[in-house]
């Protein structure tokens, strides 16, 4: 049916399934068969161009991924947050399943968060959900958190965070934008705290 020109709606449809299925089978079709996606396309038809409100969403999504530091989230208090984590989870999918329109690909090689396993996202989720709890621990009037010698649970993950953050960067490891965002939002965080302990208020 994909091969006839059927989008993937339509065949869930029809043989009454959820989408995703569909989708993934339709991946492992794609792998066995390269040439399944321009038999598809060729019986679809010329594909049309996202329209002109889609791609102003893409700027509207990337402008917003650049401010915040992370991508939007789909369980957001903000109704704004979630249509725009919804059109990217969009995105994302038909760039995994090989249905991404060529209009998009220019801001998918803008936002590095674009792509990448629900693992890496995760990941890169919780790695600002960290700096954000380090901007505020320092705005408590804290010192640099420790790994060791610790006086909270709250202190020792950020404290291991943070060395994390040092070690990857001596060693080149760490994003460069991800340097940047450190640099801006807690200054002085490679050189960390003055060696002692500071007394006890």
């Amino acid at each position: 049916m994909y091969r006839l020109g059927l989008s993937r709606t339509r065949i869930a449809e029809l043989v009454r399934v959820h989408p995703a299925v569909v989708g993934y089978h339709l991946v492992i079709a794609r792998r066995r068969d390269p040439g399944l996606e321009g038999e598809h396309r060729a019986a679809a038809g010329a594909r049309t161009s996202p329209s002109p409100m889609s791609l102003t969403r893409m700027e509207e999504v990337i402008a917003w991924i650049v401010v915040e530091g992370r991508r939007p989230r789909e369980h957001s208090e903000h109704k704004d947050e979630r249509s725009m984590a919804r059109w990217l989870s969009d995105r994302r999918r038909e760039a995994a399943e090989g249905t991404l329109d060529p209009a998009y690909h220019d801001g998918r090689a803008r936002v590095p968060e674009w792509t990448g396993t629900p693992r890496e996202v995760a990941d890169e989720a919780r790695w600002h959900d960290r700096l954000a709890e380090l901007v505020a621990f320092r705005r408590e009037g804290n010192d640099w958190p420790r790994h060791h010698d610790y006086d909270s649970e709250r202190e020792h993950t950020l404290g291991v965070w943070i060395h994390a953050q040092r070690y990857k960067r001596r060693r080149g490891d760490l994003d460069p934008v991800k340097v940047k965002l450190l640099d801006d939002a807690v200054p002085g965080w490679q050189t960390g705290r003055k060696r002692g302990r500071p007394p006890r208020r």
